[in-house]
C-alpha cells in the first residue's frame, strides 16, 4: 500500500497473509457491511490476481459477495461503473457475485 510517506511498489509479490489479512478490515462506521468494505478495501489496494486468490479466500470464509453499501450497490455493481475493472468484475462473477439488480437488493 502507498501514502504520502511510503512509496508505491510496482510488482510487489503479496503472500497468502497480507492477502488474506484484508478478510480482517473492519468499517470505520458500524452501519457499513463489513463484508462490501473488506470488498472494497483489497479492490482499491490489489492487483487483479492477488484480488482473485483473496475472492477465493472471502468465500472460503463464507463472505457474502452481493453484501451492499448504503447505496444499496454491491461491489460487483462499482467495479462495473470503472473503466479498468473488467478484469475484478470477471473475478466476482466467477466467484458467483451477481450484483444487487440479479440479487434482488
Amino acid at each position: 500500500m502507498s501514502g504520502p510517506d511510503k512509496p508505491k511498489v510496482i510488482g510487489e509479490e503479496w503472500s497468502d497473509e497480507r492477502v488474506k489479512s484484508f478478510l480482517a478490515i473492519e468499517p470505520y462506521d458500524e452501519a457499513e457491511s463489513t463484508d462490501f468494505n473488506a470488498l472494497l478495501k483489497a479492490y482499491q489496494a490489489m492487483r487483479a490476481g492477488d484480488f482473485e486468490r483473496f475472492i477465493g479466500f472471502f468465500v472460503d470464509a463464507g463472505r457474502n459477495l452481493d453484501a451492499v453499501n448504503e447505496k444499496g450497490e454491491t461491489m460487483l455493481d462499482r467495479i462495473s461503473e470503472h473503466r479498468k475493472g473488467g478484469e475484478y468484475a470477471r473475478v466476482l462473477k466467477s466467484a458467483g457475485a451477481k450484483g444487487s439488480a440479479a440479487a434482488g437488493n
